[in-house]
């Protein structure tokens, strides 16, 4: 897997989360190179990993044949984690460590256009299934793309950039998209940001349904873990870390108090989650080393002995 370098981000600190004991079962929810899965394997655990890009698994020979039974590689989403499971005679596992979002291996490839630094088809799909970047950019309605940019990038121009995307049709590199929202904008070469990032980014995240992945995973690792077992959850923006602050608050019993303006609400469920951890953010030379770190937060939580949350809200039976 050499040929695709990737580091992972805070990967001591969420897979210490997870304390694993030889002999448990834990689950790898976004395999990618498989760096956390080698730390898992390195600490004792049987392995299952989930990765959506087949590329991801076309490159994990090499571990597959060193771990042997210790290790299960399944090509699905994470979101089907609790089903990929169940069908293999698996209840319960001790712990469940996602890595959210696009991995530097995927970014690293100019042929999957998720990025802008190097000129490639506009694709952005992480399972390479279903319509294209391209596809949808060239016939989306000019609403539904400023409607994107803003939900996902929070582009505060998003009105301006759609309608020059419209006007650029079609469009079939990342470089083409990359010079119209810099056009949109306006850009000088000295500044820090590139004014693309932001749409590049909410483009992804709508065409691969990232924050739906994410509820439905959280969901799903809730029903997965046994009592005791550890939720270590690493994010890269504001958008993921809501979902999973809110997550973790919730199923933790964090419920607002009630006020005469706002009363109580009726008692929810019990807390499915426990021991909270304090989030925790890249030190500042793991940043030097690696500056994709600089914008992860890692949040853990404790599984309970409390039934599973619904979608709702409620306790599931």
């Amino acid at each position: 897997m050499s040929d695709a370098p990737h580091i992972p981000v805070l990967m001591t600190e969420a897979v210490a989360a997870l304390a694993i004991q030889p002999g448990e079962t834990h689950v790898d929810a976004t395999f990618g190179a498989g760096g956390y899965t080698r730390a898992m394997l390195a600490a004792g655990a049987r392995v299952i990993a989930f990765d959506r890009d087949p590329t991801a698994h076309d490159a994990a020979a090499p571990l597959l044949a060193e771990a042997g039974d210790r290790l299960t590689l399944i090509r699905a989403p994470f979101s089907a984690m609790a089903s990929e499971l169940a069908a293999r005679g698996i209840d319960a596992v001790d712990g469940v460590v996602m890595d959210i979002g696009v991995s530097s291996m995927q970014l690293d490839q100019a042929d999957r256009g998720f990025s802008f630094q190097q000129d490639g088809p506009l694709d952005m799909r992480m399972s390479r299934e279903g319509i294209t970047a391209a596809e949808w950019l060239n016939t989306a309605a000019e609403a539904e793309i400023s409607d994107v940019l803003d939900r996902y990038g929070e582009e505060p121009r998003h009105r301006r950039v759609a309608n020059f995307i419209v006007g650029a049709r079609p469009l079939a590199r990342t470089g083409e998209l990359a010079a119209v929202v810099r056009r949109a904008l306006g850009h000088r070469p000295h500044e820090k940001k590139d004014p693309a990032t932001r749409a590049f980014q909410a483009i992804r995240i709508h065409l691969n349904d990232e924050l739906g992945e994410l509820t439905a995973g959280l969901d799903a690792a809730e029903r997965v873990l046994r009592p005791g077992g550890r939720l270590s959850v690493v994010s890269f923006h504001s958008l993921e870390d809501r979902i999973v602050k809110r997550f973790l608050r919730e199923r933790g019993g964090a419920m607002p108090a009630g006020s005469r303006h706002r009363p109580v609400v009726a008692q929810g469920p019990a807390p499915s989650f426990t021991d909270i951890a304090k989030a925790v953010r890249p030190s500042d030379e793991e940043v030097s080393v690696n500056p994709r770190a600089r914008s992860a937060t890692l949040r853990v939580g404790v599984r309970t002995a409390s039934a599973p949350w619904s979608s709702n809200g409620s306790a599931m039976g």
